[in-house]
């Protein structure tokens, strides 16, 4: 029997491999159909994963050996709020052993995305790079241990992998956050990694080490945002080296605050306080983002964008905090009278001129829900004035 890992309650962020080890153990037994090579799980059962078993309970075979500590009935939780079609291109560009790149606008979940792709397929989420303008080749390729180096001279154990080169030999994926933050010199040695599939060591030419291969099964995710597109242009060798999947907002109103709901009702909890926010207040909330982020409300009003991303993350972030609000000064004011302050804080993050757009936002939709008999819209529209500041 495998024993299934328990999560570290203690850490803030604990990785998927672990916050769902159960589900991933669950699902290497229910799936027992063709994987690629080194995957732990089917792609099925990755999109499964990835997507829910869609809200009824899943039976392991009569004959499947169950690891220590799963069930054998169990039902898969969703965790991407997404377009089902789009994981599964994801899951068959990594079966394919291909590059996949996740372009979107900022907070649209594409790390979390890739993070769970990678935990389902090789079983860790670990070996990334966080692309900035300050990453350097060797963060992609190797590094050395000085010390050893000066003391032996150049070989195996001198070496230290990357991220990358570690994925490679194992079979595994590896990610690189934010590829396009990285200087194009940068980029361009990711090129001929994914085209031959090798890392040359110059320093160890001759020896068995000096050409690290990657083992069956290797493949690599990238993310990207729109917004930062001008950083760092790939070039167009380095485009044709990945499928590209542009992950979108959420489409759903509905979707969207459950997300925003659980999200931030779970760092709420997680800081001991539970979470007081009603319903129609996040709703207001994700109505307000939602309409910002388009341009235009869900009546067909036309919104004047602001510069800044309106994205769920942020949207979840506001949702946090307005529930840490009502946790820890109970009674001092209506959740609903903090939201026009706490959105002012997010539209002004790029260009302080969006402050009037949002007013412009409060003088157009909001004003109209309020004069159509809304009380949720006509207490926000009463709070015009704290956007003056």
């Amino acid at each position: 029997m495998t024993a299934v890992l328990v999560p570290d309650a203690t850490r803030q962020i604990v990785p998927p491999e672990e916050r769902y080890a159960t589900e991933l153990a669950f699902l290497a037994a229910y799936d027992s159909g063709p994987r690629p090579p080194a995957w732990r799980l089917t792609p099925r059962a990755v999109v499964t994963f990835v997507m829910g078993s869609g809200g009824r309970a899943l039976r392991l075979p009569d004959d499947a050996e169950v690891p220590d500590g799963v069930p054998r009935r169990l039902e898969v939780a969703g965790k991407f709020v997404g377009d089902r079609a789009l994981v599964e291109r994801c899951v068959v560009t990594l079966a394919g052993e291909r590059g996949l790149l996740l372009v979107g606008e900022p907070g649209t979940a594409k790390s979390m995305l890739s993070e769970l792709l990678s935990a389902a397929v090789c079983g860790t989420s670990a070996l990334v790079v966080q692309g900035t303008a300050g990453t350097t080749e060797d963060q992609l390729k190797y590094g050395w241990n000085y010390a050893l180096l000066l003391a032996q001279g150049p070989s195996r154990q001198a070496l230290v992998p990357s991220p990358v080169l570690t994925a490679m030999s194992r079979g595994a994926v590896a990610r690189v956050e934010e590829v396009t933050r990285c200087l194009p010199e940068v980029q361009d040695s990711l090129v001929s990694l994914l085209s031959e599939r090798r890392i040359a060591v110059p320093e160890l030419a001759g020896t068995e080490d000096g050409l690290a291969h990657a083992a069956p099964g290797f493949t690599l995710i990238a993310t990207a945002n729109l917004r930062d597109r001008g950083v760092s242009e790939m070039s167009a060798a380095l485009k044709r080296r990945f499928n590209f999947e542009t992950v979108g907002p959420i489409g759903d109103l509905d979707a969207e605050t459950a997300l925003v709901r659980g999200q931030a009702r779970a760092s709420v909890e997680r800081a001991g306080a539970p979470f007081r926010v009603d319903d129609t207040v996040l709703e207001a909330l994700v109505t307000a983002f939602r309409d910002l982020r388009e341009g235009r409300s869900a009546e067909g009003w036309e919104v004047e964008r602001p510069s800044t991303v309106m994205s769920t993350a942020e949207a979840v972030s506001v949702a946090g905090a307005l529930g840490l609000a009502a946790a820890y000064f109970p009674g001092d004011r209506d959740v609903l009278e903090l939201l026009p302050g706490h959105l002012l804080g997010v539209v002004r993050k790029d260009d302080p001129a969006d402050a009037a757009r949002l007013r412009g936002y409060w003088d157009g939709p909001v004003r109209r829900r309020a004069e159509q008999g809304s009380a949720t819209w006509r207490t926000l529209w009463d709070l015009r004035t704290v956007l003056e500041g």
